[in-house]
């Protein structure tokens, strides 16, 4: 079963059921707590063509104890001694969210930002973005998704790290109270491993879940996965961005820099093209090729007025492609023909009597 929503996810911008891919560059926290980066990569997603640019929003004493952020860091990629040194060097103010907010509608790009407490989900309400992202991390946060779904924008829900028995339960929590759901499927291992992706979640979400739209946050190397997912459904798409992946940050290795992004959402718009309709017919674009090599029933030896077809007659051969298709020909034996034909002739409607189907000359 696929899914059959579809609703308003950013102004004028639906998604669901026969609407185009909804694509997120996902700038996180790759911007490395500096403003002037993450306007950079604004300005990149929006000439790429995404939809949506998503960062993530916390207030750390609302997401963290004190003992978490108090304990030490060290990694090649902290930047600070302590985790909550860390997680603070790359947090924007309120002030400088909506200033990137700003310059996102400046450069043409939708801006909203995963909330990761209470707290940020009444901030980004209250600077109106389109939607709010709940992360993997927050899956079975049954507090901040109640919080969440009584809010009047849409939810993008990503699925990481749990059952499906626990996002059935979390289903059954936001859709009495917003039914302008989108599920992503997601494994939240980064890079994640080709054989733990699983794509095939996506059609048991469309399955589970027919009132939601269904969708990917993908964490793979590569482009590849996330092509297939579109194939199979997925109406969203989420993929980590940055500028250069040997820039500081656990993200940026599973993350697609501008040139690899730019292939991704152009080949999604291509494979849109591709899927087309379900109705198998002739397409315009063959007929130089169908007039080359179409073949015709012709003559096998010249049959002569009056003769009563058998197969013995005829032939199918490339000729110039008119007269009778050759699944006609078990149609037309037994039947007694009107008119001399040459050999190598094209039989046509009118060399036989009457009876033979209608409206199956090649055409």
């Amino acid at each position: 079963m696929a899914s059959t929503s579809r609703f308003e996810l950013t102004p004028n911008r639906y998604v669901g059921i026969d609407e185009p891919c909804f694509v997120i560059a996902e700038i996180g926290q790759n911007h490395q707590g500096k403003m002037e980066i993450a306007m950079q990569m604004i300005k990149a997603a929006a000439e790429i063509k995404c939809d949506c640019v998503k960062l993530q929003k916390c207030y750390l004493e609302s997401k963290f104890t004190r003992s978490a952020l108090q304990r030490e860091y060290r990694s090649p990629h902290s930047f600070g001694e302590t985790y909550g040194e860390h997680k603070a060097a790359l947090q924007f103010t309120d002030e400088q969210f909506v200033t990137l907010q700003r310059y996102a509608h400046n450069v043409g790009i939708e801006f909203t930002a995963s909330a990761m407490d209470i707290r940020s989900v009444d901030f980004l309400c209250q600077i109106n973005v389109p939607f709010i992202k709940i992360g993997s991390g927050d899956t079975d946060n049954v507090q901040l998704l109640k919080h969440c779904a009584n809010k009047s924008q849409p939810i993008v829900y990503s699925t990481g790290m749990h059952s499906i028995d626990t996002i059935k339960r979390m289903y059954n929590l936001i859709a009495p109270l917003n039914h302008r759901l989108c599920i992503l499927h997601c494994v939240s291992s980064y890079p994640t491993p080709i054989e733990d992706i699983h794509l095939n979640v996506i059609q048991q979400y469309c399955d589970e879940f027919p009132s939601s739209v269904i969708g990917y946050s993908g964490h793979e190397l590569g482009v590849h996965i996330s092509l297939a997912a579109v194939v199979m459904g997925a109406k969203v798409l989420e993929r980590h961005f940055t500028l250069d992946k040997s820039m500081k940050g656990s993200d940026h290795k599973c993350s697609l820099e501008p040139q690899e992004f730019k292939s991704l959402v152009a080949n999604i718009r291509d494979i849109e093209k591709a899927m087309g309709t379900k109705l198998k017919q002739r397409r315009d674009s063959e007929l130089d090729c169908y007039f080359k090599l179409g073949k015709s029933i012709v003559a096998a030896t010249r049959i002569s007025k009056g003769t009563v077809v058998e197969e013995h007659h005829l032939d199918i051969k490339v000729s110039v492609p008119n007269g009778l298709r050759p699944e006609q020909m078990y149609d037309i034996i037994g039947r007694k023909i009107l008119n001399d034909v040459d050999i190598d002739c094209p039989l046509q409607l009118t060399d036989l009597e009457t009876a033979v189907v209608a409206n199956k000359l090649c055409e």
